[in-house]
């Protein structure tokens, strides 16, 4: 269990590091842009839809590791899915790091909810949901707000 924390531990500081899909979008679809009061994280994601299906997002911002690290494989996991298969994602996610009731998946998304993994330790501190989820509240606030640039807070 150790090795596996140490290895979760490494994603976070990699991603954190060196986030992927860090850069505004040329032409987007969608954008929104989050904000935590408690630590000061601030992020925008940018969303490229054709359709029901996402074929670019990014972000820019900034914040702690984890929220970095949040956004970084957010987008990493979301680019080609269709906006459904990105809801039922989140909706996985934000159970496993707040503690709710399991969300089945199909088959087809367990690998991208296995990515996403290494930010699940964050359930055991409270206030770092938050920065967890952040990415995630922003990208739900751009698919509702197309353009309108909406601020979401986690408070």
């Amino acid at each position: 269990m150790t090795d596996l924390r140490e290895l979760y531990q490494e994603i976070i500081l990699d991603h954190g590091r060196h986030p992927r899909n860090f850069h505004a979008l040329e032409h987007p679809t969608h954008l929104a842009k989050g904000y935590n009061p408690l630590c000061g994280d601030r992020v925008t994601v940018y969303l490229a839809l054709d359709g029901d299906r996402i074929v670019d997002v990014s972000f820019d911002g900034r914040g702690c590791a984890i929220s970095t690290a949040a956004a970084s494989l957010m987008t990493e996991v979301l680019k080609g899915k269709t906006v459904a298969e990105a809801r039922a994602l989140f909706a996985r996610f934000r159970a496993e790091v707040t503690g709710g009731e399991t969300v089945e998946l199909p088959e087809a998304l367990s690998e991208d909810a296995e990515r996403l993994e290494p930010l699940t330790g964050v359930k055991a501190f409270p206030v770092r949901v938050k920065c967890a989820t952040l990415p995630w509240h922003a990208f739900e606030a751009a698919l509702k707000g197309g353009l309108e640039g909406d601020t979401v807070k986690t408070e």
